[in-house]
């Protein structure tokens, strides 16, 4: 027998160039992702520190509380709420209502001072005082 009717090995190249592909376009992916930055002017100096926040609590029996001191009404509080909208700096008005308070009351609460421009409130329930 002659060696030339031996077959002879050969290097299948297809998968690895395959291969060498797919690993080029994740790379070419990934890259663009991963030195992405987001150049942000951001203000210099000390920060502010907020002002201390306001408690109103409005309790079960329609009592009304502006850090801790008995507030006579609703109407009331329009100088309060007043004042808060001139501010520049305005504290957050924390409306504190008992989880027993009737929903009017609040809500003539929050209606009282959107009407003043109060614009830093938040309404935080709490679960009983008792």
């Amino acid at each position: 027998m002659s060696q030339s009717h031996l077959p002879e090995a050969q290097l299948n190249a297809t998968p690895l160039i395959d291969v060498l592909l797919v690993l080029l376009v994740m790379l070419i992916l990934t890259v663009p992702i991963a030195t992405h930055a987001v150049k942000l002017e951001l203000p210099q100096g000390r920060a502010a520190t907020p002002p201390p926040a306001v408690q109103l609590e409005i309790l079960y029996g329609g009592e009304l509380y502006w850090n801790g001191q008995l507030v006579e009404s609703v109407d009331a509080l329009m100088p309060k709420f007043a004042a808060l909208a001139r501010q520049t700096n305005p504290p957050l008005l924390k409306v504190i209502p008992e989880k027993r308070a009737r929903y009017e009351w609040v809500a003539q609460v929050l209606a009282a001072a959107q009407r003043s421009n109060v614009q830093r409130m938040s309404v935080q329930p709490v679960a009983d005082y008792w």
